[in-house]
């Protein structure tokens, strides 16, 4: 089997069990992004020492993280009216979803010292990559509220975002913390 077919050089794609649409449709501009955020998700996994154990746990739970991912862009590749059999085998997004990732949240959290002040993006390369992952997963949600007002969406799949990127900004902060490097807060008045 080819990698390429050709199918899409006239600028469309095709959705799971639903027809075709543009390639800038806000259907493929979500799912996208979760490709994106999925992508830099390995950007991050690379950039974990397995020496420091926090880092070890932050890889395990973004790895996972990156499965769970296939299936919120699969979710979002297949409307809740396609047609074709195999959509109806399409894992959706759900509550328990966003339930895992708020304990992932909770744990990592636990490790971390309170916050004093806003934290600026930075501090260590993981630290730094993690909080790019966050704004492209901010993206993701973003695009996702706006299809959500053209067509249906599951209940958890905006929720499932949001959390997401708080478990990035949490882990950003134990990255720092694992490697010794104060978080830089903003200074309102530089």
């Amino acid at each position: 089997m080819k990698l390429y077919t050709r199918t899409g050089d006239d600028g469309s794609t095709g959705l799971f069990g639903a027809g075709r649409v543009d390639k800038d449709h806000p259907r493929i501009e979500a799912y996208g992004t979760v490709d994106e955020l999925n992508s830099w998700l390995g950007m991050c996994v690379a950039a974990c020492d397995s020496a420091h154990l926090g880092e070890a746990r932050i890889a395990a739970m973004l790895t996972g993280l990156q499965s769970r991912l296939f299936d919120l862009g699969a979710d979002l590749a297949t409307p809740g009216d396609a047609s074709a059999p195999a959509a109806s085998r399409v894992a959706r997004i759900e509550a328990r979803h966003v339930e895992e990732t708020e304990r992932f949240i909770d744990e990592i959290e636990a490790g971390n010292d309170p916050i004093r002040a806003f934290v600026l993006p930075g501090g260590s390369e993981l630290a730094a990559r993690l909080n790019v992952a966050r704004t492209v997963c901010r993206r993701a949600e973003r695009l996702a509220v706006s299809l959500s007002k053209e067509q249906p969406l599951g209940a958890s799949t905006v929720h499932l975002l949001n959390r997401i990127s708080d478990l990035l900004f949490a882990m950003a902060r134990r990255a720092n913390k694992e490697r010794g490097v104060a978080d830089v807060e903003w200074n309102k008045n530089a």
